[in-house]
């Protein structure tokens, strides 16, 4: 360990051919973050071509989220032992394969499978890209532009996504939105080979493989537990699932307290410049991620936006993002990580505001002044985070760091997703079901025709071609209940978004602590 500390003393500013390095692992970055935007905007497709319900439509689209999520500690561990280069490159090479299985996937189910491979392939790629940042750059204002730099575009991906899946969608199938990942991740996959250094300030301590399995599985059935546990008819296994996520998570972090080797050391988590940024870094990025989920069915379903117009709805995002991720840099730097967060969460929160405002015949204006101000406020609160964490933890760790960045992501969006999309689910159920009862036409709709119409908005479609004399009725109960599924969910997502400003406000030290507690940090693992 002394070796590694004295090699990171001791390595430059920035690695050679520094522009085309950032360059190779912001694509790899790219390529993650577009698999998981790319399935939202195709969701309504989808559910009209396979009759999907809206469970397993929610899982579709958090799929990438959650195999990304549940696979990120274990392989940032092994990335940080075995090579992070090596890991970067494998999982390149594997989501070329699981985007194919995707955009041609036969079933839902086989698509649901397809869309957990790709997460997967993203968790051995997605923590390299910030580990080998915070290794090759040294600390300081030259590693902060640069995560600053990581942040935004990994963020805008989403954003991109969107735009390039509505743009394909226009004119192919549903599948086509999952191709979009395909050329980028080649071209990254011969950039890292050519440009990225390898094997620089890694650890030497033996992976703790059985805490890496428990922390997947855990993961994995919390997202899932929140994915369904709301849903109708699904509120039992739901709560069995989130049940033993919970508990298995508990004997995580046991079995962490005591390894002499742990997966994730827990003296560095319980920092306070580390769970604190973890925390709030995590709502944010999952309010960001439910929003798109939502607000893309809203869009398609309710305002009647075609594939491309959603995809260009997002853009005011995509705008914020760009616009103030270098703002955020300088803020950070100057104000600290509190005050940046602050402000990032406020303007999330405004954006929260605007989408409770939404209905049937909402103006575009307002829905761009919604995602411009959710895009502007992750641009904020999501530098400050990734940076927190990395300075928090020694860097022969730093792949638990990368790791836990990642999460913010990956958890708080298939969380966030999960839950949003579970409230989206209930309340649409909810409400066509009051629609059906008092109806006069009650006592003649069959129970199988009732599920149908609960499943989803596609799935009500789909009952409206068989029983063309009740088109218009069906419709119009479709799109109430979708208008009420989603202001549930958002007045959920705001909340969500309320409360993690309130950690950030009581947590997170002023400037002048902030830098007292990295200082004590480098003194702690120094010695």
């Amino acid at each position: 360990m002394s070796d590694t500390r004295a090699a990171s003393a001791t390595r430059p500013e920035a690695p050679a051919r520094a522009g085309l390095v950032l360059t190779a692992l912001i694509l790899g970055a790219l390529v993650c973050n577009i698999n998981l935007a790319a399935a939202n905007i195709a969701l309504p497709d989808i559910g009209r071509t396979f009759g999907a319900g809206q469970v397993s439509l929610n899982i579709v689209g958090l799929g990438c989220s959650l195999g990304l999520a549940m696979s990120v500690l274990y392989f940032g561990a092994l990335a940080d032992r075995y090579g992070r280069k090596q890991l970067l490159m494998l999982g390149l090479a594997l989501t070329v394969i699981a985007s194919l299985c995707s955009a041609f996937s036969p079933s839902v189910e086989l698509l649901i499978a397809s869309r957990v491979f790709t997460g997967i392939a993203a968790g051995l790629a997605f923590p390299t890209t910030l580990s080998l940042i915070t290794a090759l750059w040294s600390n300081g204002p030259r590693r902060t532009r640069a995560i600053a730099l990581w942040s935004g575009v990994s963020a805008m991906a989403s954003i991109v996504g969107s735009v390039l899946a509505g743009l394909l969608l226009s004119v192919f199938w549903w599948g086509s939105a999952f191709l979009i990942a395909v050329p980028i991740a080649a071209a990254a996959l011969v950039l890292v080979a050519a440009f990225v250094p390898g094997h620089v300030a890694e650890s030497r301590d033996p992976v703790d493989h059985l805490g890496g399995i428990l922390a997947t599985v855990a993961i994995a059935a919390i997202v899932l537990g929140v994915g369904t546990v709301f849903a109708p008819g699904q509120h039992l296994i739901g709560g069995v699932t989130l049940g033993v996520g919970v508990v298995l998570l508990v004997v995580f972090l046991v079995r962490q307290a005591r390894e002499k080797h742990p997966l994730y050391d827990l003296r560095v988590a319980r920092r306070r410049m580390f769970w604190v940024p973890a925390t709030a870094g995590t709502i944010v990025f999952g309010s960001l991620m439910g929003a798109m989920f939502v607000g893309q069915q809203y869009l398609q379903n309710i305002l009647g936006y075609s594939t491309l117009q959603a995809g260009l709805a997002v853009v005011p995002a995509a705008v914020g993002l760009l616009l103030f991720a270098p703002m955020s840099a300088r803020l950070l730097t100057r104000r600290g990580s509190r005050t940046t967060m602050l402000l990032g969460y406020a303007l999330v929160f405004v954006g929260f505001l605007t989408t409770l405002l939404w209905n049937p015949s909402t103006a575009y204006w307002l829905v761009g002044l919604g995602f411009f101000a959710i895009g502007s406020g992750a641009a904020f609160a999501m530098t400050p985070a990734s940076r927190a964490l990395t300075e928090s933890t020694p860097v022969h760790r730093v792949g638990m760091a990368s790791a836990t960045s990642d999460l913010q992501r990956d958890l708080g969006g298939s969380i966030m997703q999960a839950l949003l999309g579970a409230i989206l689910a209930a309340g649409f159920a909810a409400s066509f079901g009051r629609q059906i009862s008092a109806s006069a036409e009650a006592s003649t709709i069959s129970d199988t025709v009732t599920q149908a119409l609960q499943a989803s908005y596609g799935s009500a479609l789909r009952v409206a071609d068989q029983f063309p004399q009740y088109r218009d009725e069906i419709l119009s109960g479709a799109t109430q209940s979708l208008v009420t599924g989603a202001w549930g969910a958002y007045l959920v997502g705001a909340v969500a978004v309320l409360v993690g400003g309130v950690i950030v406000w009581f947590r997170l030290p002023s400037f002048a602590r902030e830098q007292e507690l990295i200082a004590q940090y480098a003194r702690e693992d120094a010695s």
